[in-house]
Formats: C-alpha cells, structure tokens, sequence
C-alpha cells in the first residue's frame, strides 16, 4: 500500500510549492488517456522504487498570535493521524516562530516520523541559517529550497529509506482487491449491503489497514475478493469542513490499495464532473475499472431518460470508454451478481502479460500499416518494445527521439494493442524511451 506523507507548517513557507516541484518532478510514469484531471490536495508520486501519496495541507487559518486555532488544530490532527510520515516545514530566512514551536509541541506528541525541513535555503552559502531551528528540539533538520531543489534528493532519499518499495509482480494472494467509489448518496453502501447478502458469499470482517474503515474479504464461485471500504468523494470545493478532506484522501487511499474500482454513478441524478474526475482519480493510478450505473430501476421503462444517460456518459466519460459498463440496482439487487463478472473480465486483463517476440511482431505491424508521421526535418523510429510490468499492461517502446512522438500516434499504437491482445477493458501505459542505434 501508497505510504502518506504530509507536508504540514504555518502559513507561507513554501509548502505548496515544494508540493508542487515534487509532484511535478518525480511523476515518471505516463498514462495512456490524457487530459486527466489532478485534484491538488495530493498527488501519487514514485520516488525511485518507492511509491507515495503526498498532501499538501494548505488553507492553515492566520496562527497570528494564537498559534493553532481549533480549526487548525482540527486540520493538523487528521493531517498527522492519516499520514505515515510528516514533513514539518519552517521559514528559514525567518527563523522560529510562536506557531513553529506550537506545531513541533504536537507534533512530538504523535509519535509520528518527522523531518523538520527547513525551507528557502538556496545553497551550501545559506544553510547556517537552518541551525536555528535545533532550538525546537529536533534531531536534524534539512535545508532545501522548495522553489530550486536544493537539498530535496536527500530529505527524500531519507524518507523513502525505510518505507515499503514496490512489490515483486509476482507477490499476490489470490485475492482480487475491489474499491467501489463514488460521489455521496450514489448508493456505495446500499451496493456493499447488496453484495454482503448474496446466499453465496462466504463473509468474514478483516480489520482495515485504514482508520476507522473494515475491509470485507468473500468468495463468489470459488474466488474471492476483498472489498475496500470507502466514504463518497465529494468536489473539492464542496468539502468546507477539514475532517472532510481527510476522509476523500481515505477514500483515494483506497484506490492505491485496489485491483479494480468499481466507479457508482446514481442514474436518476445523471452525469455529472465529478463523476469524471474520479474516474480521472483511478486512471491517475492505472486501475481498472467498472463503470456501475445504479438506480437502473428509475430509468429502464423511461426511453427518453435513458437516451440522455447514455450520451452524457459518452460524452463526459470518454476517458473511461474502454471500461465496461454495467446497469444494475442495488436497493431491487437487479444485475449486481453480474458485477463480478465485469471484475473478473477487467481483472484478466489488468494481468495480461505478453511475450516480447509477440509484442515486436505487433509494433512492426503497427509501423507498416501507419509509419511514424515526419516532424520537420525528421521522423521518430520505433526500435523495439516490450511489456514490462502488468497491473496495469505497461509497455515500453525504445525510439530514437522520444520528444518526437506525438500524442495522436501513441493513441494509435495504444488502440492497435487493444486490438491486437484483446486487452480493450484494461488500461494500458505506454512509455518511450530513448535508445541510441550501436
């Protein structure tokens, strides 16, 4: 599971801006659909080996001259309670303030990890400025600068030393990991409520690697899930209470954790954005996933509803449109047995893998039916590929000029893949890289 890491600090010492340069700097793999779009309260990360989930924790109330107000403090203790690790940033051009002191007080009593960084250190010239704040009782702390890097490798280095690195492919339990998500009142627990009830289920309660949430393990047909609890994620301007934040970040959690997600959209109320940024959420991190349409009951016998449903999600989720599709109702239990079989349809592809000779002969095909289109004065050669990892099909293709590689024809080669290895309800990453002819 995504290790959190929570930037937290008074107002205007750079934490979104080191949010920024590191989410930016580190997010190496690409996905195949674009223009998704990125809540930035957070951002998935890969650090080298490592994968992290890092939330900036802006929107601090004035500290002024009461340190932590009860909103913040609110703020802070869910920050501190979610999260793995905690980067406290200070000013260091400012020295330490009354909030600083304040925040390391709390901070010491969470028995978290802390790294006190140190931020607006520019260079070596500047990191006696930093020494200051040992007056905090702190064992270290780092200077960086958030808006040039300075100092950022090894703050990060150190906090990726001692948590999880990515898993070996081949480490699995079986168990297909199902996270359902929504917007709330879409109907997630009446689903859930739905699921658990089938005589066929096998149900036993497993405490959750989460706060305050239960991971449900059960078997239909000889194979069983584990099902991820999660709360609605609402639009990230409507979630004004601070616990609120914390609990759409556990939501999100959730689909570092999954297999498969299964989206719930509510029929009766129809499409709306938000339905299509948490499809962005789960395609942001490679997952497969279920389109579920609930609340079927109040549109099958009405053509006309129907007719507008199925064009607005066309239109509006057309960066899911490889994702099966499944009407069902969770309050009649109308079609929900036939959820697992579009799970378990996504799920052998999501683990798909594919030889490299296959994987070659298809690229060469691929080439002779559309060549590379001429840029300038040149044209990108496609070398040779390989799939590389599956959870999702990840396929490196080695070229000559990467830069050269327009978003119109990997679109094209992601689309002959699909055709070619049946992989159409699974998404696919594609990555070019550079690879210079001997």
């Amino acid at each position: 599971m995504t290790s959190i890491v929570a930037i937290v600090g008074r107002p205007n010492v750079g934490k979104s801006t080191f949010f920024n340069r590191l989410s930016r700097s580190r997010a190496s793999l690409v996905d195949d659909q674009p223009g998704v779009t990125r809540d930035r309260l957070y951002a998935s990360i890969l650090w080298e080996d490592t994968h992290l989930t890092i939330i900036d924790t802006g929107g601090f109330d004035d500290l002024g001259q009461e340190p932590l107000l009860n909103q913040v403090r609110e703020q802070v203790g869910q920050a501190i309670a979610e999260a793995d690790q905690i980067i406290f940033m200070v000013d260091g051009r400012q020295g330490i303030m009354p909030g600083d002191e304040e925040m390391a007080h709390n901070l010491r009593r969470s028995e978290k990890k802390v790294f006190t960084v140190a931020n607006k250190i520019d260079g070596p010239e500047h990191e006696h400025l930093a020494n200051d704040f040992y007056g905090l009782g702190v064992e270290k702390v780092y200077p960086v600068s958030s808006a040039h890097g300075y100092g950022l490798r090894a703050l990060m280095e150190d906090i990726t030393r001692e948590l999880p690195k990515i898993e070996p492919e081949g480490e699995s339990d079986g168990r297909i990991r199902v996270a359902v998500l929504g917007r709330p009142n879409a109907g997630k627990s009446s689903l859930i409520n739905r699921i658990l009830g089938f005589d066929r289920l096998m149900v036993s309660e497993l405490p959750g690697t989460t706060r305050d949430s239960i991971d449900t393990l059960f078997e239909w047909k000889g194979r069983e899930y584990l099902l991820i609890d999660t709360a609605g994620i609402r639009r990230r301007g409507r979630v004004k209470k601070k616990i609120e934040k914390f609990s759409m970040i556990k939501a999100l959690r959730s689909l570092d954790r999954c297999h498969v997600a299964v989206i719930l959209v509510d029929a009766g109320a129809g499409i709306v954005e938000q339905d299509a940024r948490i499809c962005g959420y789960a395609l942001d991190r490679g997952r497969g996933l279920v389109l579920a349409v609930n609340k079927w009951d109040l549109l099958k016998k009405d053509p006309e509803r129907k007719k507008l449903l199925d064009g607005s999600i066309e239109r509006q989720l057309k960066l899911a449109s490889f994702a099966p599709r499944i009407n069902l109702s969770a309050l009649t239990g109308e079609r929900v047995k036939k959820l697992f079989e579009k799970i378990d349809l996504v799920y052998g592809q999501f683990c798909l893998r594919i030889s490299t000779g296959e994987v070659n002969r298809a690229v060469a095909e691929m080439v002779r039916k559309k060549p590379p289109p001429r840029i300038g004065r040149g044209r990108f050669n496609l070398l040779y590929a390989t799939q590389t990892g599956i959870r999702p099909p990840t396929f490196v293709v080695f070229v000559n000029r990467p830069e050269m590689v327009h978003f119109s024809y990997k679109r094209f080669m992601v689309n002959q893949l699909r055709e070619r290895f049946g992989l159409n309800h699974t998404p696919i990453r594609l990555i070019f890289r550079k690879k210079n002819r001997d």
